[in-house]
């Protein structure tokens, strides 16, 4: 199998589907999975509650990815024009220099159980600290299934921490922190179950009554990261010298390091492909979201969760950041269309989600940087929003692609403009 489909954007979506099951990245069974409604209302009611009825979203398909070393067809739901578009062509514009190197940690997620309002933080968090092996010996048997799948608790800490806002009165607390590998799961629930059973002996150990307990995505133990390097000569476009972009793309990077109301755009860039992986494959995309963004801010700045850098002869660029992401349990069992995006991913587990989800994300923010320094972010997002101007002014079938060419060519892309082009076609 190979990412590369030439034309691929070009084809109608049916077209699409069939290239793809003719080179067997699509099986017979999901050929049938795709082509119908996905989720039943029947699934749907067991995911949620008070379920009356579902809402599609685009489920496209991002070319071109090498990630270490291999090709990777790239499942991505998603309703924003552009996103899909350009992280294809900033893959294809890596893969020409070797694709993308990526690596993710092993799946450890934390649990927290605080301890409020103490007068002796300090002897509470010694007590806790002498019954930590009797403390691991109960967890260890709270999930006895993951540990035959080689997970389960690797460390238990303990941190002190204190409500000091300025004007209210200071609170000492303790928090112990709970380290749990849940293998291929995401592994909320796990997490959170482990702190409930450890929670009594916590308080009978201490003589306090514990207050929260449940986990945090801040996955910082979980990280993903992925890297590539493009030599000057493959940026060259229209006319624009390839360095000249490369050094236009690591100044917009250090303007969000410096500035964070350029960093939130910057971030959300970088969001835009990892969201939509997430969506596709099933998985908590607001857990990511706020883990991503409190990663950001962990030097108690806000900053980019990319680094752009022209040296060399090539711009490198790398991303590193949580990503609490699972192939089993919960609706990712349930969704037809979620098990036929893992399976058109070749998904090997959630280590190997996090590391084609952080190659995605790195390569749209390129695309978003790339844009800003060439013609702008504008026009090219406007060149893809035309095909829904054109659909939201009446176009069907061939007159959607006469009407944004148009559109485009015009540089106008007002539904007025669209709804006068499309009377005169029809009125040919």
């Amino acid at each position: 199998m190979t990412s590369r489909i030439p034309g691929f954007y070009q084809l109608p979506p049916r077209e699409r589907l069939r290239a793809l099951h003719r080179d067997q990245a699509v099986s017979d069974a999901d050929l049938q999975v795709y082509t119908s409604e996905g989720l039943a209302l029947e699934a749907a009611d067991v995911m949620v509650e008070n379920v009356i009825s579902t809402l599609r979203l685009p489920n496209a398909v991002a070319c071109n990815f090498v990630i270490n070393g291999e090709d990777r067809l790239v499942p991505m739901v998603v309703e924003e024009p552009s996103v899909v578009a350009a992280v294809s062509n900033m893959a294809r514009l890596v893969r020409a220099s070797g694709g993308f190197v990526a690596s993710a940690d092993e799946s450890l997620m934390i649990g927290q159980i605080q301890l409020p309002d103490l007068r002796d933080p300090q002897g509470v968090a010694d007590r806790i600290r002498r019954a930590l092996p009797e403390l691991e010996q109960i967890g260890a048997r709270v999930h006895p299934n993951l540990v035959r799948r080689g997970g389960g608790i690797r460390e238990i800490q303990v941190r002190q921490v204190t409500y000091d806002e300025p004007g209210h009165p200071r609170e000492a607390m303790v928090v112990v922190h709970v380290l749990l590998d849940c293998v291929d799961a995401m592994g909320a629930n796990m997490v959170n179950t482990l702190c409930e059973r450890l929670a009594p002996r916590i308080e009978a150990i201490t003589g306090v009554s514990v207050g929260l307990r449940i986990l945090s995505n801040l996955a910082d133990r979980r990280l993903a990261r992925a890297r590539c390097a493009i030599p000057f000569g493959d940026l060259s476009t229209d006319g624009i010298d390839g360095e000249h972009i490369a050094r236009g793309i690591a100044s917009a990077w250090r303007f969000a390091w410096a500035d964070p109301y350029r960093a939130a755009t910057h971030n959300k860039g970088v969001m835009n492909g990892i969201d939509a992986l997430a969506l596709a494959t099933g998985n908590d995309w607001r857990a990511i979201e706020a883990g991503a963004h409190a990663f950001a801010a962990r030097d108690g700045a806000y900053r980019p969760l990319t680094r752009w850098e022209a040296h060399d002869g090539a711009l490198h660029g790398r991303l590193e950041l949580p990503l609490q992401l699972g192939t089993i349990g919960g609706p990712i069992r349930v969704h037809p269309t979620v098990q036929a995006n893992l399976r058109l991913l070749k998904c090997t587990g959630a280590r190997d989600l996090a590391q084609v989800s952080a190659a995605v994300g790195l390569a749209q923010n390129l695309g978003a940087l790339r844009a800003l320094a060439t013609e702008g972010i504008q026009a090219g997002h406007m060149r893809m929003h035309a095909r829904t101007v054109a659909a939201t002014a009446g176009a069907q079938g061939d007159e959607v692609a006469q009407i944004t060419a148009s559109l485009v060519e015009e540089g106008d892309f007002s539904l007025g403009l669209a709804r006068e082009l499309l009377a005169e076609l029809r009125s040919r």
